[in-house]
């Protein structure tokens, strides 16, 4: 036992020899020098605090001036009261040569939250020689933790083992939850483990360590234990049972907690009351809570706050609503910050940010903040309702951060599609003292996904590694997806051969993965694989294979599996599943039977719907299919600028110049503006941009005399742009903008320059590729015998021995 606690004593502090003052915190030592000075000083109250806890208690206060107490009598009455400077002015006129009176006065400013003044008289305590009892370090400890923080802390345990408390029940008790406390939880179990004696507190403060530290399987294994030793657990054991149950959802396990107090004739207190219907709403089973709810007589707002958690947890945000009010109207209760709280999910599930901004309005009002965790729900709300400008108000105000509120940040900058913004927070996030975890990962890497080169990727997928963070199945499934979306198909095959554990979104992705890629036989092959391993297929999985078979090409299998959806597995189809059959049929001609099938969806048409009418009329240059689709567009969605620049370029194409200033006067007015196009490609460790007709300075002669070159070679220069072709008045704009200047064939010769003979060229764009560029990417890779793998807004199209995966279609 004594070499156990001799190297647990050895962690936590450095071997030298320190003096006893010099184990407690700087602040506390500066405090320490100071009440020297004037060791009769008395600790600073918040007045305004005390002075609200006087009114409350101020029958009790004069009743206890009128009777004649002992001073310690007198002291505990005025601490149990809330009347504490009283407390202080009888604490200073006592005989403190007892360290009772001093336990007792540290105990009651604890347990008022005045942890800083606590201190002050733990260090006059300790200035006037008291010694320390096992009675004195609980409260130490509980008011270090609160001010300082696991260091001193662990400082504190030092000063305990010095003195010989460390095996002290209620001092172990007071490390166990400090510890999980401060996110040490395997020192609680150390210390726990360790214990000869432990009673029902021993067994709840572990319990909870484990629930504050959502590991909720082992407090269930901890509550299991507890009852096999014969320990009787009380209500607070069956409240962070419950807990646990709700953490792990783990339904079963809650009814079984619910039937034992039923069993052991327990008193359904509000605690436990309210624990239930918040275990219940996070297992998913809001009709259970709501029925429990129902059966309370009276409810405080305790109750109400765990109702309306439930309900937002399970997207009933209308009853989310409807029962603030009635909470307001029934039992006369006003929301505090957790009501607000729980209200903003569900604002950010109706879109309503109105809401959320009346909601932050009463929070500012009532002077909630700086709150934590009431900034990170705005966060999350407002970058779920579209306001990206108000989350980064909120973010950039925040006095402090922690990983959550980082990531509620993150996942804003992804969710509405400002990727850049994404990365820059997560290396400032790397730059700080906050450490990324699994959720960080698993919000930024779709972000990397949509902008970056392999090189990029197998970085991040480094930095994981690095800080030792497992690949679950989660951060797994997200790599495949930003490996494949960065054009390293193999890389994402390896990752998901190597899964131990797949679950149907692995599944799910690597279809996808491949489908992207234009490899639909493959797709095809893994779903049968799928199935064979014994994995249901969901929905998301059959938008992955019909997107697959309509990119390939896949006629017979994409219909084959579109019909065995609702047959075989139940599935109806959703707009993406129909989307996808329509890109099947317009990629086959079929315009008839697309307008029929479109006509027939029980579903009504979205721009998603039309839009791939529109792609395949352009394929097909059928102008009246795509007027009529550009018209459907126009009419559900003002804003979508590549429905104007495809029907523009169609006009174009076919030399109808008045319809062409008609579309293009049609986006001025509405504050439309074309894309630039843009191409990166990777070298020798760096990323090169391009944009159309754009000269790099590096090397910008080699490349545009390649690419002269090039383009001679393949018969593919600016003499096709000829007055029988367009007007002479746009002839010399027309040559100006000409395909040899666009950015994709600018990255592309720069990739052949670069790399080595035999290598492939990988190359991103943020639009799709014109026909023009795709033609000529497929000579130059007959040419130059190399792959090049374009990847577009759409689509990898690999490039070989002048083919392409597309077949021609999406380009």
């Amino acid at each position: 036992m004594a070499t156990s606690l001799l190297s647990f004593h050895l962690q936590i502090e450095k071997p030298n020899n320190v003096s006893q003052y010099q184990i407690f915190p700087a602040k506390i030592q500066v405090l320490a020098s100071t009440l020297k000075q004037n060791h009769n000083r008395r600790p600073k109250i918040a007045t305004t605090a005390i002075t609200r806890k006087q009114r409350r208690s101020g029958r009790v206060k004069q009743s206890l001036e009128d009777c004649n107490t002992s001073s310690t009598g007198k002291l505990l009455s005025f601490l149990n009261s809330g009347c504490l400077n009283d407390a202080l002015q009888v604490f200073d006129k006592m005989n403190k040569s007892n360290t009772f009176i001093w336990n007792l006065t540290i105990r009651g400013l604890t347990d008022s939250g005045y942890f800083q003044e606590a201190l002050e008289v733990y260090c006059r305590m300790q200035i006037e020689g008291i010694r320390e009892d096992k009675f004195t370090f609980p409260f130490v400890i509980k008011a270090c933790t609160a001010v300082f923080g696991s260091d001193e802390a662990k400082k504190v345990h030092s000063r305990i083992i010095k003195l010989g408390f460390y095996e002290d029940i209620y001092v172990c008790n007071a490390l166990i939850i400090m510890y999980a406390k401060v996110g040490s939880i395997e020192n609680s179990e150390k210390i726990f483990d360790r214990m000869l004696v432990r009673d029902v507190v021993s067994w709840n403060s572990m319990i909870s360590g484990y629930v504050s530290s959502r590991d909720g399987l082992s407090s269930l294994m901890c509550f299991q234990k507890m009852q096999v030793l014969g320990i009787r657990p009380d209500r607070f054991s069956l409240v962070r049972l419950i807990g646990g149950c709700a953490l792990e959802q783990n339904l079963l396990s809650g009814k079984e907690v619910f039937a034992q107090v039923i069993r052991n004739g327990r008193e359904f207190n509000l605690m436990i009351q309210s624990s239930l219907i918040d275990m219940f709403g996070k297992c998913g089973e809001v009709n259970y809570a709501e029925r429990f709810f129902n059966r309370i007589s009276q409810k405080n707002l305790v109750v109400w706050n765990a109702m309306i958690g439930a309900y937002s947890m399970n997207h009933e945000s209308l009853k989310t609503f409807s029962s603030l009010k009635k909470m307001q109207e029934d039992d006369n209760l006003r929301p505090d910050i957790i009501t607000l709280i729980n209200l903003l999910p569900s604002c950010s599930k109706l879109g309503a940010l109105g809401l959320g901004k009346e909601i932050h309005g009463r929070a500012i009002k009532n002077d909630k903040f700086p709150h934590l965790v009431l900034e990170t729900s705005l966060i999350d709300m407002y970058g779920k309702c579209g306001s990206l400008i108000l989350a980064e108000f909120v973010f950039f105000q925040m006095k402090q951060k922690n990983i959550i509120s980082w990531n509620a940040m993150i996942t804003a900058y992804v969710q509405n599609s400002y990727n850049k913004e994404a990365i820059d927070t997560f290396k400032n996030l790397k730059n700080g003292p906050s450490v990324p975890d699994e959720t960080t990962f698993a919000s930024i890497l779709p972000a990397y996904a949509e902008i970056a080169l392999p090189k990029e990727g197998k970085q991040i997928h480094g930095y994981i590694s690095k800080l030792g963070i497992s690949l679950n199945t989660f951060i797994s499934n997200a790599m495949i997806h930003m490996y494949a979306k960065c054009g390293d198909l193999l890389s994402a095959r390896k990752l998901f051969d190597s899964m131990l554990f797949k679950d149907v979104v692995a599944w799910n992705t690597i279809i996808m993965a491949y489908g992207i890629h234009g490899f639909g036989v493959c797709s095809i092959s893994l779903f049968t694989e799928m199935l064979n391993e014994g994995y249901e297929p969901n929905r998301s999985t059959f938008v992955s294979l019909l997107s697959s078979c309509s990119i390939s090409g896949n006629w017979d299998e994409g219909w084959k599996y579109f019909n065995s959806m609702r047959r075989d597995y139940g599935l109806d189809p959703g707009i993406e599943h129909y989307g996808c059959m329509l890109d099947l049929l317009g990629r086959f001609g079929n315009f008839d039977c697309a307008k029929r099938f479109i006509e027939e969806m029980p579903l009504k048409p979205t721009s998603r719907i039309w839009g791939s009418l529109l792609a395949a009329s352009r394929h097909y240059r059928n102008i009246e299919v795509a007027e009529l689709a550009a018209d459907r567009i126009f009419s559900l969605d003002n804003d979508n600028t590549g429905c104007c620049v495809l029907l523009s370029n169609m006009y174009a194409d076919v030399g109808r110049w008045d319809d062409v200033a008609r579309v293009r006067d049609l986006m001025k007015n509405r504050g439309l503006e074309k894309t630039t196009g843009c191409s990166i490609v990777e070298c020798n460790g760096k990323t090169y941009k391009f944009t159309n007709k754009n000269r790099l300075k590096i090397e910008s002669d080699i490349i545009f005399q390649v690419l002269d070159i090039i383009s001679r070679k393949i018969g593919d220069d600016q003499d096709n742009y000829n007055v029988y072709t367009f007007k002479p008045s746009v002839l010399l704009k027309r040559r100006a903008k000409s395909p040899i200047f666009h950015s994709v064939r600018l990255a592309i010769c720069f990739g052949l320059i670069s790399t080595s003979v035999g290598d492939p060229v990988l190359v991103r764009m943020n639009t799709r590729i014109c026909e023009n560029c795709h033609k000529a990417t497929k000579k130059i890779s007959k040419m130059a015998n190399r792959e090049i793998i374009v990847g577009d807004s759409k689509i990898y199209h690999h490039f070989k021995n002048g083919c392409c995966s597309c077949g021609d279609y999406w380009r």
